[in-house]
């Protein structure tokens, strides 16, 4: 007999399909477990609101009625049962009918690979999951007495979590991880651990090549010069490609809350290169992104600054007027800008004003209202303790909001699937993020997001003068985006129940950031038009003329009849050629900041 402590020790067992089906089996019964042990939770939650003392009210408690009726839970609880063994039936004995969940699944785009369908185990998962997902988010539609406010808070929160709970989200109930992971023997996975831990390390989820962009090199490139700076931004010229140009400028404030260059991509995207070469003489704002210095920073010096912006244009090319563009929460500062120069007799300064998916009544702000409880506050206020908000967390915020797309889509890819990170430009500024003062974005968010002060005449006062948005009557071009998630376009038009100078309004295809730079030459998308004296925005889509391709050509065109005749493109017209000179190249060292 061989000696116990010199044999060869037995080769190590290789796991059988079998095997890791079986495993596959568990993992997906685990996500439901855990969907079924939130539901007890639930239960057990409202039984202690019940029996405490003193006693609350049955019908205070958000999850109350949705599980005040026994019965209507039995029921619920039977009828996803019945469809689960359904579902089982049908897997196992290859049945060719397709259910409405199956349907269901087979558009899903999670589930899009034919191992989910091929496979009768993976098939069971997805459709369960797709079954489970659509008995939580329909127990939360079927809860009665709540407001419109908690349902919807209610409804995000179950909608997070089903799509974290995605089985596509795991490495063991994802078949094309698993496959990816046998092809590569393993080595999917150590990159993906890598992807990982630098993510962590950098506290901020990457969704590009963080080496395929440099500002200034192949993004931000149009020529141009800084010809003013402030503690707060920096006043960007543009070089005009015409030899006539548009007597009457145009400004542009970008959100603070992102880098400017959205509307300065690239050659082929650019709406800032664009609008030059419509004769344009073009300059753009690039706020700093926040630190020590700017703590103190209010609503009243970022409409202070695009006052500065405006008079500072006006001195430099001896016009009387400017165009004036606010995209996103810049476009609410501008309201607030011409309500402010309304009320000092000064809105002549302004020829046009136009907002790229701006809000200035937020009582049907949308998803980001989900972020605006008491202890979401307090967090904010914690994690602001330097006097400003590092950026990372509201690109996390955003992210959340399209959580599907921006989160548990790179997770599968980046990190089980370990794929290289693709170059995208509009990905890179998505995560190129730039920090908030601290105590101005808690205003904004408290004033205006929950409090609605804008629009209240007199809620809001800038440097001592009282604010009525309904006095403005500057004339007025509002773009908004038909599936904007962030400004939705429902929000966005309430602007034209407030002005009451001529609004233009127009609706882009796609969101807010493809619904806004959408360049002609693509040829993507869809605008539409409504002439008519219409009340709602659903008046507007009714009576709609919808016109294919950009809207960018709408817009000049109706700047074109704002605006005065042309000069010609020299002296101030050049950036640095003027009374302020050249400070620098564009795109400028404060969109470089961090």
């Amino acid at each position: 007999m061989a000696d116990t402590d010199t044999a060869t020790p037995p080769a190590p067992t290789v796991p059988t399909l079998e095997d890791m089906q079986h495993w596959t089996y568990v993992m997906g019964r685990a996500q439901q477990l855990m969907m079924e042990h939130v539901s007890r939770q639930m239960t057990d939650a409202q039984t202690k609101i019940a029996t405490a003392e003193p006693k609350v009210p049955l019908g205070t408690w958000p999850g109350a009625a949705m599980f005040a009726d026994p019965g209507k839970l039995a029921q619920a609880q039977a009828d996803m049962w019945t469809q689960g063994l359904s579902i089982w039936q049908n897997v196992l004995s290859g049945h060719s009918h397709k259910t409405e969940i199956a349907e269901k699944a087979d558009k899903d785009k999670r589930f899009n690979s034919p191992e989910w369908r091929d496979n009768p185990l993976f098939d069971m998962i997805r459709q369960s999951y797709v079954l489970i997902s659509d008995r939580l988010l329909g127990s939360v539609d079927a809860i009665e007495g709540i407001d419109d406010k908690q349902r919807e808070r209610l409804r995000f929160t179950a909608r997070a979590f089903v799509d974290a709970m995605s089985p596509s989200n795991f490495a063991l109930t994802n078949p094309k991880v698993l496959e990816r992971a046998m092809e590569t023997r393993g080595e999917s996975l150590l990159k993906g651990l890598e992807n990982m831990l630098r993510d962590i390390e950098k506290g901020q989820l990457t969704h590009t090549d963080p080496n395929a962009f440099e500002v200034g090199r192949n993004i931000a490139t149009t020529p141009g010069k800084v010809i003013k700076q402030t503690p707060l931004y920096q006043l960007i010229q543009y070089s005009p490609t015409t030899d006539e140009v548009y007597e009457t400028p145009l400004i542009i404030f970008p959100p603070w809350i992102n880098r400017f260059y959205i509307l300065d991509l690239n050659e082929k995207k650019s709406f800032i290169r664009w609008a030059v070469a419509q004769g344009l003489t073009v300059f753009v704002v690039s706020w700093k992104s926040a630190d020590e210095t700017i703590a103190e920073t209010t609503m009243d010096d970022y409409v202070q600054a695009q006052v500065d912006a405006v008079d500072t244009v006006r001195e430099l090319l001896k016009v009387d007027d400017v165009h004036l563009i606010g995209y996103c929460v810049a476009g609410t500062t501008l309201a607030a800008t011409l309500a402010l120069l309304e009320a000092r007799d000064e809105a002549d300064k302004v020829a046009s004003a136009t907002f790229f998916t701006a809000q200035v009544d937020f009582s049907e702000a949308g998803d980001v209202t989900m972020f605006l409880g008491e202890d979401q506050m307090k967090l904010i206020e914690q994690l602001s303790g330097k006097g400003y908000m590092d950026g990372r967390y509201m690109a996390a915020t955003f992210n959340m909001l399209r959580g599907r797309d921006l989160i548990w889509n790179y997770v599968t890819n980046n990190y089980l699937m370990g794929e290289d990170y693709p170059p995208f430009d509009l990905l890179h500024w998505n995560g190129d993020t730039t920090n908030l003062p601290a105590k101005w974005h808690q205003a904004y968010l408290r004033d205006l997001y929950r409090d609605n002060k804008l629009v209240q005449p007199g809620g809001i006062t800038i440097a001592g003068t009282p604010i009525n948005l309904t006095r403005v009557k500057t004339p007025t071009y509002v773009q908004a985006g038909r599936e904007d998630h962030i400004a939705p376009a429902h929000s966005v038009w309430k602007i034209t129940r407030h002005f009451q100078g001529p609004v233009r309004f127009v609706l882009a295809g796609s969101g807010h950031i493809a619904g806004v730079v959408n360049p002609p030459e693509a040829q993507k998308y869809q605008y539409w038009t409504n002439d008519a004296k219409v009340d709602t925005l659903e008046e507007f889509v009714a009576g709609a003329k919808e016109t294919k391709g950009s809207w960018w050509p709408d817009w000049i065109n109706w700047i074109d009849k704002k605006s005065d005749g042309k000069v010609a493109a020299k002296g101030a017209r050049i950036p640095g050629k003027g009374k302020l000179k050249a400070i620098e190249d564009a795109p400028g060292s404060y969109v470089k900041g961090r």
